[in-house]
């Protein structure tokens, strides 16, 4: 059952592989919705901790640290470092960005895993998996490819299909090999440690069924997992990279990944309280039931992305059921996934909008991704960024809607009021309305934010700046000015306290922007439970001359970002692209039958009604040649005059286009289809062979 009155919050978002950059379907899928759930309980006056750090462990890593020629080490370390910087600009503000390579996690995992070792919790099973016998290793799931059995995609992996999203086992795919040597594997004894979920069924379903109230996604996908039957899953893996199993005789393995990473949480709450403390002593309340009634109880939320549901929602909790000493989570708001530019986001093809890269190419727009990953966060299915929508959502909402609001506010004051809050005076009934809306937005917006519905929660923020401009047009200021001075402090002194409202409100989705708005009007150690009052700001404070909190984003800005995803998609298929086997061998005498030559190109046209010929006139020293060259659709007729070129002069004559062509024009192909001229290091003269 989900806990009413918490005395605490332990919030946890999901740790990220530290094999690569966060994109914006990683921002979307856990680490934005968690940060507004934060930032708003921290507003609220609640005590939370938030928890989370790279998963520096498992194949993806060894998979990346063979790519780029690095050490496993090297490879976390080059990315954590990224990553963390990433998060920290964007705003993101755990209480701690933690890596499950430090000595900590190691000893949390280990302890765990010998306790249930211990209580005999786990089954001990010799089974035949993959083995690589040029490799000479056992291979995990993701050194293994082959034909997915659902869609015939021919490399599929071990675990998963790509194409098609299927979950598989090695042993499913058809003609499997191995990524490390490119052999078909072989099947060999291996001894592993499972957790037996099939005999922990009616425990993980008590504890689901316990919570109908998670998001439709969670709770159905929980169910037809235990609907098919849970079935025992391994814990440890025939590995060299990873947190060594602390048994006996257990050399080349390591606890499975998604055993030790989601204990990441766990031991990065002890890595905050030793970073602050220097001692991890309080971690206990943070995770496990308080001793005494009075100490009250801890509220884990686990933000994650729909992929990871099955490991935070069965695997992990059955996991701390076997231990004993933990709290299990009261909500996993797991998003669904974010796609772009009408394709699925794939880092493996370079399809994607990588935060790092924003952050340089789009410097202080950090609230605008904040804002239209949350305006169309996939909730409760699918979504999709698109750079336009981006570019619109900017211009129309952020600078028209948003940041005209508090702009008026501002500048208006300055303007009548000797940039001061001036003094309310006598209410209208408009101004009576307007006061009445306002003292009711903040618990609507809490409402939304409590129930993780942070779409619906930005829209009623905008809705607050939309009632704010609305009250500003109704009411005319700048016309009342000219007769009624005193009614205008009124209107705007009812201005401002909206814009205070406003940033205290927007402050969780928008954290930049709410505090370049509070240090206008003066707004300070202010939080949710002041929100919505009338009387936020004090009559004579100062209010500062104001800025414009959003620019609008021109058409080239988007345009720049479409082209450089598409020029990255085409350069990732190009490098998968193979180079041509070598053509069978000749004679040293056939080659020497080639007269190839030294030629300047002196003239050159387009053939008419051809698309591809180009008609060139060379220079090959003895005499001048007419060559019809397939060249047109790579190079300007113009561009091409004065090149010195490779040229095979004694290939017999071949008639084209109604003209005879004299010879051949060497060009090389770019893997791209692109042709380039072959030619000689310095200025050679026309005729000289090439030998």
């Amino acid at each position: 059952m989900p806990i009413s009155n918490p005395k605490r919050y332990t919030v946890t978002a999901a740790l990220i592989y530290a094999n690569g950059p966060i994109h914006i379907g990683h921002l979307a899928g856990c680490y934005v919705p968690a940060d507004i759930y934060v930032r708003y309980l921290r507003s609220s006056g609640k005590d939370v901790a938030f928890i989370s750090g790279t998963d520096e462990h498992g194949v993806p890593i060894t998979i990346r640290a063979k790519k780029e020629g690095l050490t496993p080490q090297q490879v976390v370390d080059k990315y954590y470092e990224q990553i963390d910087a990433s998060f920290k600009a964007l705003g993101i503000s755990f209480d701690i960005y933690s890596r499950t390579s430090k000595p900590v996690h190691h000893e949390t995992s280990r302890e765990i895993f010998r306790d249930l070792y211990d209580k005999k919790v786990f089954i001990e099973e010799t089974t035949e998996q993959y083995y690589d016998e040029t490799a000479q290793q056992f291979l995990a799931d993701r050194y293994i490819v082959g034909t997915c059995p659902v869609c015939a995609n021919p490399n599929a992996y071990g675990d998963q299909c790509e194409r098609c999203g299927s979950t598989l086992s090695p042993l499913e795919l058809k003609d499997p090999r191995s990524t490390l040597s490119g052999a078909k594997p072989v099947l060999k004894a291996t001894k592993n440690w499972y957790l037996p979920l099939d005999k922990m069924q009616p425990d993980i379903e008590a504890y689901v069924n316990g919570h109908s109230e998670w998001k439709t996604n969670v709770f159905g996908q929980c169910q037809s997992w235990l609907k098919d039957g849970l079935k025992p899953r391994a814990m440890t893996r025939d590995l060299d990279w990873g947190i060594k199993v602390p048994v006996e005789d257990t050399e080349g393995k390591v606890l499975y990944v998604w055993f030790e990473a989601p204990i990441g949480y766990i031991s990065a709450t002890k890595d905050w309280l030793i970073q602050k403390n220097g001692t991890d002593e309080g971690w206990k309340k943070w995770w496990q039931p308080a001793a005494d009634a009075s100490e009250g109880e801890t509220k884990l939320v686990h933000f994650i992305g729909k992929d990871n549901i099955v490991f935070h929602c069965i695997i992990f909790p059955a996991m701390l059921m076997a231990e004993g000493n933990y709290i299990l989570a009261d909500n996993v708001p797991a998003n669904e996934f974010m796609n772009l530019e009408g394709d699925k986001i794939s880092t493996s093809r370079n399809w994607a909008v990588w935060l790092h890269e924003y952050l340089e190419e789009l410097p202080d727009k950090q609230d605008v991704l904040r804002y239209v990953l949350t305006a169309n966060a996939p909730e409760t299915k699918d979504s999709e960024f698109t750079w336009k929508d981006f570019q619109t959502r900017n211009n129309s909402e952020l600078v028209g809607i948003y940041g005209n609001f508090i702009n008026r506010a501002v500048v208006l004051t300055q303007k009548f009021c000797e940039g001061k809050v001036p003094q309310r005076g006598a209410l209208q009934e408009i101004d009576q309305a307007a006061l009445k809306d306002l003292a009711a937005f903040p618990q609507k917006i809490a409402d939304a934010m409590e129930n993780y519905r942070f779409r619906e929660a930005l829209t009623l923020i905008m809705d607050l700046a939309r009632t704010g401009n609305k009250y500003l047009a109704d009411t005319q200021p700048w016309h009342v000015i000219k007769t009624d001075p005193e009614r205008v402090n009124t209107i705007l002194n009812i201005a401002l306290q909206i814009s205070a409202t406003l940033s205290i409100v927007s402050e969780p989705v928008l954290p930049f922007t709410a505090a370049k708005i509070q240090e206008q009007l003066g707004l300070s150690g202010k939080n949710w439970q002041d929100a919505g009052h009338a009387d936020l700001l004090t009559p004579g404070q100062p209010v500062l001359e104001g800025k414009l909190l959003f620019e609008k984003i021109e058409d080239h800005v988007i345009e720049k970002q479409i082209q450089k995803l598409h020029d990255a998609k085409r350069l990732n298929e190009l490098e998968g692209k193979t180079v041509a086997p070598v053509k069978s061998e000749i004679q040293y005498d056939d080659f020497s039958k080639m007269d190839i030559r030294i030629a300047t190109i002196l003239e050159a046209e387009n053939v008419p009604k051809s698309k591809k010929l180009l008609k060139l006139r060379i220079d090959i020293g003895s005499e001048q040649r007419t060559v019809l060259s397939g060249i047109s659709e790579h190079f300007k007729a113009e561009d091409v005059i004065g090149k010195k070129v490779l040229y095979l002069a004694n290939l017999a004559p071949r008639k084209m286009m109604g003209m005879e062509s004299h010879g051949m024009i060497l060009m090389a192909e770019d893997r791209d289809g692109s042709l380039a001229f072959v030619q000689p290091g310095k200025d050679v003269w026309n005729g000289g062979t090439v030998n």
